[in-house]
């Protein structure tokens, strides 16, 4: 009788432990939601808000009548003036073109770098990596001033192409720490059979790290693009004239006159210019990821 208690209170406390972490169970993931949630909602609301704003006439805008989050009479004549008008092409192209070469340029620069200090083990290479990466600390307003004096040398002032010879000094730090993670992943049994077998090192890199390490080249990759793409500070202190502006700076300069904020076709223009980051994330978001976390082991 005195065990048949026994086992009955030791599966009725088993019963009772297995509720209560149920119920904690239940309490997380309730919490997370109601977290995520919120989040959500404020990452959300300004691209609705720019996107309600966007589809506004500015007659609708300045009359400051019902609500702010809704549209009465939706228009796309903010999007078409953009479209047809030159300078905000222009605009458009020269940050296809800066941020295309800022890329390439970054990337060959990264790849050789990470390359070199992962794998060919020289003396001080590691302090050398380190120094990479605390370089990409270096806030850019400290650049600001020396790197003005060397474009104004080079006479690069109002030149799109001093965009070209400074992002990558934004780009190639990071870019470089992403790939020495990455590359110091791959087993190194590979590159020594590949050294036995007579390969050189830059047959290692072409045939066996590059397309090993493909998710992080992506990962470093759109980190390149984000940096160029979006940069504000050295264009607009180093172009200021129409036919050399990027996005980022073009956009104020056309749609802001002293006090008068054409509200409709900024909002309409700050759309149009995330497409092509809201394009590339959507589709190699989980390379970038995968890039980004490839350091945290090693083969």
């Amino acid at each position: 009788m005195s065990a048949t208690t026994m086992d009955a209170d030791k599966r009725a406390a088993a019963h009772k432990h297995k509720h209560s972490l149920h119920r904690q169970r239940a309490w997380a993931l309730w919490g997370s939601y109601i977290a995520l949630g919120v989040f959500v909602v404020m990452f959300l609301v300004p691209p609705f808000y720019t996107l309600m704003t966007s589809l506004k006439s500015s007659a609708e805008i300045s009359a400051q009548s019902g609500s702010p989050w809704l549209v009465r009479h939706p228009t796309l004549e903010n999007f078409w003036y953009l479209i047809t008008y030159p300078n905000f092409q222009t605009y458009y192209l020269n940050s296809v073109m800066v941020t295309v070469l800022t890329v390439a340029v970054s990337m060959v620069i990264s790849v050789m770098a990470a390359f070199s200090l992962a794998r060919m083990g020289f003396w001080g290479s590691q302090v050398l990596a380190t120094g990479v990466f605390l370089t990409y600390l270096v806030p850019a307003s400290l650049l600001f001033i020396p790197l003005f004096q060397i474009v104004g040398a080079l006479g690069l002032i109002n030149n799109v192409w001093a965009l070209v010879l400074l992002y990558p000094t934004l780009a190639v730090p990071f870019c470089t720490w992403i790939m020495i993670g990455y590359f110091s992943s791959i087993p190194k049994e590979l590159d020594e059979a590949a050294l036995i077998d007579g390969a050189g090192y830059v047959q290692i890199l072409l045939r066996i790290f590059i397309p090993v390490a493909m998710p992080g080249i992506i990962a470093a990759t759109i980190f390149a693009f984000t940096v160029s793409w979006g940069a504000f500070l050295y264009p607009l202190a180093y172009l200021y004239t129409s036919n050399q502006m990027v996005l980022t700076v073009g956009i104020i300069s056309d749609l802001i006159r002293g006090d008068v904020f054409q509200w409709g076709k900024i909002m309409a223009a700050c759309l149009l210019a995330s497409l092509p980051p809201i394009v590339i994330y959507a589709f190699l978001m989980d390379y970038y990821v995968a890039g980004l976390t490839a350091g945290a082991t090693k083969g």
